[in-house]
Protein backbone atom coordinates (compact mmCIF):
# COMPACT_ATOMS: atom_id res chain seq x y z
CA UNK A 1 0.00 0.00 0.00
CA UNK A 2 1.43 3.47 -1.03
CA UNK A 3 2.18 5.97 2.00
CA UNK A 4 1.55 9.08 1.44
CA UNK A 5 3.23 11.90 2.95
CA UNK A 6 1.49 15.21 3.79
CA UNK A 7 3.23 17.62 1.66
CA UNK A 8 1.65 15.01 -1.36
CA UNK A 9 4.61 12.39 -2.22
CA UNK A 10 4.00 9.10 -2.47
CA UNK A 11 6.93 6.53 -0.97
CA UNK A 12 5.74 4.07 -3.57
CA UNK A 13 6.23 5.84 -6.12
CA UNK A 14 9.83 7.19 -5.47
CA UNK A 15 10.93 3.29 -4.59
CA UNK A 16 9.45 2.47 -8.11
CA UNK A 17 11.22 4.75 -10.08
CA UNK A 18 14.19 3.10 -11.38
CA UNK A 19 12.19 0.05 -11.58
CA UNK A 20 11.07 1.33 -15.22
CA UNK A 21 14.70 1.04 -16.77
CA UNK A 22 16.83 -2.05 -17.29
CA UNK A 23 20.22 -1.20 -16.07
CA UNK A 24 21.63 -3.09 -18.87
CA UNK A 25 20.50 -1.49 -22.29
CA UNK A 26 21.05 -4.78 -23.55
CA UNK A 27 18.01 -5.71 -21.92
CA UNK A 28 15.75 -2.99 -22.92
CA UNK A 29 13.40 -3.59 -25.60
CA UNK A 30 10.00 -2.38 -26.96
CA UNK A 31 7.87 -3.39 -24.19
CA UNK A 32 10.14 -1.54 -21.84
CA UNK A 33 9.35 1.45 -23.90
CA UNK A 34 5.97 1.00 -23.80
CA UNK A 35 5.59 0.59 -19.89
CA UNK A 36 6.81 3.96 -19.39
CA UNK A 37 5.21 5.77 -22.00
CA UNK A 38 1.94 4.09 -20.64
CA UNK A 39 2.83 4.82 -17.26
CA UNK A 40 4.09 8.37 -17.95
CA UNK A 41 2.85 9.89 -14.99
CA UNK A 42 3.39 7.37 -12.14
CA UNK A 43 7.39 7.82 -13.97
CA UNK A 44 7.29 11.45 -13.90
CA UNK A 45 5.94 11.62 -10.61
CA UNK A 46 8.24 9.19 -8.99
CA UNK A 47 11.59 11.02 -10.62
CA UNK A 48 9.76 14.49 -8.76
CA UNK A 49 9.01 13.21 -5.51
CA UNK A 50 12.07 12.21 -5.34
CA UNK A 51 14.41 14.76 -6.57
CA UNK A 52 12.29 17.78 -5.45
CA UNK A 53 13.77 20.05 -2.85
CA UNK A 54 13.01 23.57 -3.37
CA UNK A 55 13.36 26.16 -5.77
CA UNK A 56 17.02 26.20 -7.36
CA UNK A 57 18.59 28.11 -9.64
CA UNK A 58 15.97 31.12 -9.75
CA UNK A 59 17.87 33.96 -10.93
CA UNK A 60 20.33 32.18 -12.78
CA UNK A 61 17.56 31.04 -15.39
CA UNK A 62 15.55 34.51 -15.40
CA UNK A 63 17.25 35.61 -18.17
CA UNK A 64 16.25 32.01 -20.11
CA UNK A 65 12.67 32.78 -19.22
CA UNK A 66 12.42 36.36 -19.88
CA UNK A 67 13.72 35.52 -23.87
CA UNK A 68 11.24 33.01 -23.72
CA UNK A 69 8.68 35.54 -22.66
CA UNK A 70 10.28 37.96 -25.28
CA UNK A 71 9.74 36.06 -28.54
CA UNK A 72 6.32 34.85 -28.06
CA UNK A 73 5.74 38.64 -27.74
CA UNK A 74 3.59 38.15 -24.66
CA UNK A 75 1.43 41.30 -23.40
CA UNK A 76 -0.21 42.86 -19.90
CA UNK A 77 -3.57 41.16 -19.28
CA UNK A 78 -3.32 38.27 -21.22
CA UNK A 79 -4.03 34.86 -19.95
CA UNK A 80 -1.51 32.41 -20.20
CA UNK A 81 -0.83 28.65 -19.14
CA UNK A 82 2.62 27.21 -18.24
CA UNK A 83 2.21 23.09 -18.74
CA UNK A 84 4.58 21.39 -16.57
CA UNK A 85 5.51 24.24 -14.10
CA UNK A 86 7.22 22.91 -11.09
CA UNK A 87 7.15 24.62 -8.12
CA UNK A 88 6.52 27.72 -9.94
CA UNK A 89 9.50 29.63 -10.74
CA UNK A 90 9.23 30.37 -14.36
CA UNK A 91 5.43 31.02 -13.73
CA UNK A 92 5.87 33.66 -11.37
CA UNK A 93 9.30 35.33 -13.12
CA UNK A 94 7.14 35.09 -16.34
CA UNK A 95 4.09 36.55 -14.81
CA UNK A 96 5.97 39.23 -13.03
CA UNK A 97 8.09 40.43 -16.13
CA UNK A 98 4.87 40.21 -18.99
CA UNK A 99 2.82 41.48 -16.56
CA UNK A 100 0.50 38.68 -17.53
CA UNK A 101 -1.73 36.21 -15.73
CA UNK A 102 -0.25 32.64 -15.61
CA UNK A 103 -2.10 29.64 -14.52
CA UNK A 104 0.20 26.56 -13.51
CA UNK A 105 -0.63 22.85 -14.40
CA UNK A 106 1.63 20.35 -13.00
CA UNK A 107 0.68 16.20 -12.30
CA UNK A 108 2.67 16.61 -8.99
CA UNK A 109 1.02 17.13 -5.98
CA UNK A 110 4.01 17.35 -4.46
CA UNK A 111 4.92 20.18 -6.35
CA UNK A 112 2.10 21.92 -6.55
CA UNK A 113 1.70 22.16 -3.05
CA UNK A 114 5.04 23.97 -3.15
CA UNK A 115 4.39 26.18 -6.01
CA UNK A 116 1.31 27.19 -4.39
CA UNK A 117 3.28 28.16 -0.66
CA UNK A 118 5.94 30.07 -2.98
CA UNK A 119 4.01 32.05 -4.13
CA UNK A 120 2.07 33.38 -0.77
CA UNK A 121 5.25 34.02 0.34
CA UNK A 122 5.96 36.19 -3.14
CA UNK A 123 2.25 37.90 -2.94
CA UNK A 124 1.31 37.13 -6.15
CA UNK A 125 -1.94 35.03 -5.59
CA UNK A 126 -3.50 37.54 -7.56
CA UNK A 127 -1.76 36.74 -10.64
CA UNK A 128 -0.61 33.36 -10.52
CA UNK A 129 -2.46 30.21 -9.55
CA UNK A 130 -1.53 26.30 -9.75
CA UNK A 131 -4.47 23.17 -10.32
CA UNK A 132 -2.93 19.89 -10.16
CA UNK A 133 -3.74 18.04 -13.91
CA UNK A 134 -2.79 16.24 -16.44
CA UNK A 135 -1.38 17.82 -19.61
CA UNK A 136 -2.76 15.38 -21.62
CA UNK A 137 -5.57 16.04 -20.99
CA UNK A 138 -5.83 19.80 -21.36
CA UNK A 139 -8.83 20.76 -23.47
CA UNK A 140 -10.80 18.48 -20.63
CA UNK A 141 -9.88 20.65 -17.80
CA UNK A 142 -9.81 23.91 -19.07
CA UNK A 143 -11.81 23.82 -21.94
CA UNK A 144 -10.85 25.08 -26.00
CA UNK A 145 -9.73 28.62 -26.72
CA UNK A 146 -9.06 28.91 -22.85
CA UNK A 147 -5.59 30.85 -23.34
CA UNK A 148 -4.27 34.06 -24.97
CA UNK A 149 -0.51 32.47 -25.07
CA UNK A 150 1.07 28.76 -23.63
CA UNK A 151 4.98 27.71 -22.80
CA UNK A 152 5.87 25.10 -21.43
CA UNK A 153 9.94 24.88 -20.37
CA UNK A 154 11.74 21.54 -20.38
CA UNK A 155 8.35 19.86 -19.30
CA UNK A 156 6.48 18.44 -22.57
CA UNK A 157 10.02 16.21 -22.74
CA UNK A 158 7.96 14.08 -20.18
CA UNK A 159 4.89 13.54 -22.36
CA UNK A 160 4.13 9.89 -23.89
CA UNK A 161 4.18 11.57 -27.37
CA UNK A 162 4.68 15.04 -28.86
CA UNK A 163 2.08 14.89 -30.70
CA UNK A 164 -0.61 14.61 -28.11
CA UNK A 165 0.61 17.58 -25.62
CA UNK A 166 1.12 19.62 -28.42
CA UNK A 167 -2.20 18.90 -29.82
CA UNK A 168 -3.67 19.65 -26.52
CA UNK A 169 -1.98 22.98 -26.18
CA UNK A 170 -3.58 23.99 -29.49
CA UNK A 171 -7.15 22.94 -28.52
CA UNK A 172 -6.48 25.34 -25.14
CA UNK A 173 -5.10 28.40 -27.26
CA UNK A 174 -7.72 31.32 -28.70
CA UNK A 175 -7.28 31.36 -33.03
CA UNK A 176 -4.11 33.01 -32.76
CA UNK A 177 -2.69 32.16 -29.70
CA UNK A 178 0.84 31.84 -29.53
CA UNK A 179 2.93 28.63 -27.93
CA UNK A 180 6.75 28.65 -27.05
CA UNK A 181 8.59 26.04 -25.51
CA UNK A 182 12.15 24.98 -24.72
CA UNK A 183 12.44 21.36 -25.63
CA UNK A 184 14.83 18.73 -24.36
CA UNK A 185 15.95 16.86 -27.83
CA UNK A 186 18.96 14.87 -29.14
CA UNK A 187 20.13 17.12 -31.97
CA UNK A 188 20.07 15.86 -35.06
CA UNK A 189 24.20 14.52 -34.92
CA UNK A 190 22.43 12.05 -32.98
CA UNK A 191 21.59 8.70 -34.65
CA UNK A 192 19.88 5.53 -33.02
CA UNK A 193 21.79 2.95 -35.19
CA UNK A 194 25.09 3.92 -33.28
CA UNK A 195 25.24 2.35 -29.97
CA UNK A 196 27.25 4.64 -28.02
CA UNK A 197 24.18 6.92 -29.39
CA UNK A 198 21.94 5.41 -28.02
CA UNK A 199 23.02 4.42 -24.76
CA UNK A 200 23.75 7.97 -23.93
CA UNK A 201 19.66 8.83 -24.84
CA UNK A 202 19.26 5.91 -21.95
CA UNK A 203 21.14 7.64 -19.64
CA UNK A 204 19.38 11.54 -20.23
CA UNK A 205 16.16 9.69 -19.90
CA UNK A 206 16.56 6.87 -16.81
CA UNK A 207 18.54 9.84 -14.79
CA UNK A 208 15.75 12.40 -15.78
CA UNK A 209 12.70 10.99 -15.76
CA UNK A 210 11.39 10.80 -19.40
CA UNK A 211 9.71 8.00 -20.68
CA UNK A 212 11.31 8.39 -24.15
CA UNK A 213 13.87 11.13 -25.21
CA UNK A 214 13.14 12.26 -28.34
CA UNK A 215 15.03 14.01 -31.46
CA UNK A 216 14.45 17.30 -33.41
CA UNK A 217 13.52 16.23 -35.95
CA UNK A 218 10.46 14.51 -34.28
CA UNK A 219 10.16 18.13 -33.08
CA UNK A 220 9.53 19.41 -35.98
CA UNK A 221 7.22 16.48 -37.40
CA UNK A 222 5.26 16.94 -33.96
CA UNK A 223 4.68 20.64 -34.82
CA UNK A 224 3.89 19.95 -38.36
CA UNK A 225 1.26 16.88 -37.79
CA UNK A 226 -0.54 19.26 -35.10
CA UNK A 227 -0.70 22.16 -37.42
CA UNK A 228 1.01 24.62 -35.52
CA UNK A 229 2.37 27.48 -37.75
CA UNK A 230 6.41 27.63 -36.80
CA UNK A 231 7.01 31.20 -36.60
CA UNK A 232 10.99 30.69 -34.80
CA UNK A 233 12.70 27.10 -34.55
CA UNK A 234 16.03 27.52 -32.85
CA UNK A 235 18.57 25.16 -30.87
CA UNK A 236 20.20 27.64 -28.48
CA UNK A 237 22.72 25.67 -27.50
CA UNK A 238 24.49 25.96 -30.73
CA UNK A 239 25.29 29.69 -30.18
CA UNK A 240 29.01 30.57 -29.50
CA UNK A 241 28.86 30.86 -25.96
CA UNK A 242 31.99 31.16 -23.60
CA UNK A 243 30.20 29.40 -20.92
CA UNK A 244 28.39 26.19 -22.29
CA UNK A 245 25.15 25.46 -20.85
CA UNK A 246 26.50 22.04 -19.00
CA UNK A 247 29.08 23.81 -16.75
CA UNK A 248 27.16 23.37 -13.40
CA UNK A 249 27.24 19.77 -13.64
CA UNK A 250 30.69 19.29 -14.66
CA UNK A 251 32.30 19.58 -11.38
CA UNK A 252 35.36 22.15 -12.60
CA UNK A 253 35.73 25.19 -10.05
CA UNK A 254 37.36 27.55 -13.00
CA UNK A 255 34.04 27.37 -15.10
CA UNK A 256 32.57 29.03 -11.81
CA UNK A 257 30.50 32.50 -12.67
CA UNK A 258 29.56 33.61 -8.79
CA UNK A 259 30.14 32.64 -5.32
CA UNK A 260 26.76 30.63 -4.99
CA UNK A 261 28.41 28.38 -8.78
CA UNK A 262 31.14 27.58 -6.40
CA UNK A 263 28.45 25.50 -4.24
CA UNK A 264 27.17 24.05 -7.14
CA UNK A 265 30.18 23.39 -8.73
CA UNK A 266 31.71 21.75 -5.72
CA UNK A 267 28.12 19.31 -5.27
CA UNK A 268 28.97 18.37 -9.17
CA UNK A 269 32.65 17.57 -8.37
CA UNK A 270 33.69 13.89 -7.08
CA UNK A 271 33.85 14.64 -3.70
CA UNK A 272 30.64 16.60 -3.52
CA UNK A 273 29.00 13.73 -4.91
CA UNK A 274 30.39 11.66 -2.40
CA UNK A 275 29.28 13.80 0.45
CA UNK A 276 25.62 14.69 -0.49
CA UNK A 277 24.82 11.21 -1.72
CA UNK A 278 26.04 9.52 1.46
CA UNK A 279 24.72 11.78 3.28
CA UNK A 280 21.42 11.27 1.65
CA UNK A 281 21.87 7.42 2.11
CA UNK A 282 21.84 8.04 5.65
CA UNK A 283 19.19 9.91 6.10
CA UNK A 284 17.01 7.34 4.45
CA UNK A 285 18.20 4.87 6.77
CA UNK A 286 16.90 6.88 10.15
CA UNK A 287 13.53 8.23 8.28
CA UNK A 288 14.34 11.48 7.30
CA UNK A 289 13.75 11.25 3.67
CA UNK A 290 11.41 8.33 2.04
CA UNK A 291 12.22 5.30 1.16
CA UNK A 292 14.28 5.35 -2.77
CA UNK A 293 15.14 8.64 -2.38
CA UNK A 294 18.67 7.68 -2.81
CA UNK A 295 18.54 5.81 -5.49
CA UNK A 296 16.46 7.85 -7.23
CA UNK A 297 19.09 10.71 -6.45
CA UNK A 298 21.78 8.17 -7.68
CA UNK A 299 20.32 7.97 -11.33
CA UNK A 300 20.80 11.87 -11.16
CA UNK A 301 24.85 11.15 -11.05
CA UNK A 302 23.93 8.97 -14.44
CA UNK A 303 21.85 12.45 -15.72
CA UNK A 304 24.54 14.62 -15.12
CA UNK A 305 27.34 12.55 -16.82
CA UNK A 306 24.90 11.91 -19.40
CA UNK A 307 24.01 16.02 -19.94
CA UNK A 308 27.50 16.64 -19.60
CA UNK A 309 28.48 14.46 -22.26
CA UNK A 310 25.50 15.26 -24.83
CA UNK A 311 26.42 19.15 -24.30
CA UNK A 312 30.35 18.12 -24.97
CA UNK A 313 29.34 15.85 -28.51
CA UNK A 314 26.19 18.08 -29.48
CA UNK A 315 24.33 15.07 -29.27
CA UNK A 316 21.70 16.55 -26.90
CA UNK A 317 20.06 20.08 -26.17
CA UNK A 318 18.05 21.16 -23.32
CA UNK A 319 17.39 24.10 -24.96
CA UNK A 320 15.60 24.01 -28.65
CA UNK A 321 13.77 26.69 -28.90
CA UNK A 322 10.02 26.82 -30.93
CA UNK A 323 7.76 29.23 -31.22
CA UNK A 324 4.99 28.63 -32.98
CA UNK A 325 1.08 29.69 -33.56
CA UNK A 326 -2.33 28.50 -34.06
CA UNK A 327 -4.04 29.46 -37.05
CA UNK A 328 -6.79 31.98 -36.96
CA UNK A 329 -8.57 29.55 -38.90
CA UNK A 330 -8.54 26.28 -39.63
Amino acid sequence: MATNHPDGRVNQRIDNYTKFWENDLNQENDASNENRLTNYTDVVNGYYDGVTQGEGFYQALARYEHYLAAQMNLRPGMRVLDVGCGVGGPTREIAVFADVNVVGVNNNEFQVHRARRYTKRAGLEKQVSFVKGDFMKLAEQFGENSFDAVYAIEATCHAPSWEGVYGEIKKVLKPGGVFGVYEWCMTDAWDPSIPSHKELAHQVEIGSGIPEVRSIKQAREAFANVGFRVEQAEDLADRPDEVPWYYPLEGDFRKAQTPWDLVMVWCTSWSGKLVTHTCLRLFEMIGLVPKGTWEVCESLKVAGDALVKGGRTKLFTPMYLVVARKPEEE
